[in-house]
């Protein structure tokens, strides 16, 4: 576990920031924009807990949460640096996890008709907020890998995860009682 004695460093101060490798890279690379989403998703995903979502939810974003932080230690070391800093990384189990969580939530709840609306209770509005971070990050991600190696399981992971959000949303909607709100395309 890391111990932080100090939280600034001052380091920062000339517009870079450093990898867990100890590489220096400006803050607007795409690896920094890469694993800056997906920490803004983890406070999208904090904020959708703290506003209050039902239990079985709120157990498994906790999980959730617990995985971003793998997916941006995963992030921060290079590809080629792995092997002499090993750090926690996504995995295929990491998404099979997810699989079945969207299986298991989507069970109950009717059958979608019509394309919806992000909002309804007050979680499933913040779920939907997470779910849209969480896309944005999926293409950060896109973006590095186009130019660096990436680890082999985080595209999929953000992408099912974006799949589990929307479950999500939808759930805590039916949880609470109220409805999806559907798009209306004559509106």
């Amino acid at each position: 576990m890391p111990r932080i004695t100090k939280v600034y460093t001052r380091t920062g101060d000339d517009g870079t920031t450093a990898l867990g490798g100890g590489q220096r890279l400006p803050k607007d690379a795409p690896r920094i924009e890469a694993y800056g989403a997906v920490d803004e998703l983890n406070s999208a995903l904090g904020a959708a807990l703290a506003q209050g979502v039902a239990d079985e939810l709120g157990r498994r974003l906790a999980t959730v949460q617990n995985g971003l932080f793998h997916l941006g230690s995963d992030l921060c070391i290079l590809e080629e640096d792995k092997a002499t800093l090993p750090v926690p990384r996504i995995e295929e189990r990491h998404v099979r996890e997810l699989e079945e969580w969207i299986d298991e939530l989507g069970a109950d709840l009717p059958a979608l008709e019509n394309f919806i609306l992000p909002g309804g209770s007050r979680g499933a509005a913040r779920l939907h907020v997470a779910r849209t971070v969480c896309r944005r990050a999926e293409r950060r991600v896109v973006t590095l890998a186009r130019e660096e190696r990436v680890g082999e399981w985080t595209v999929r992971y953000l992408n099912r995860l974006s799949d589990l959000l929307f479950v999500a949303a939808r759930y805590e909607n039916h949880h609470r009682g109220v409805g999806d709100v559907l798009w209306d395309s004559r509106a």
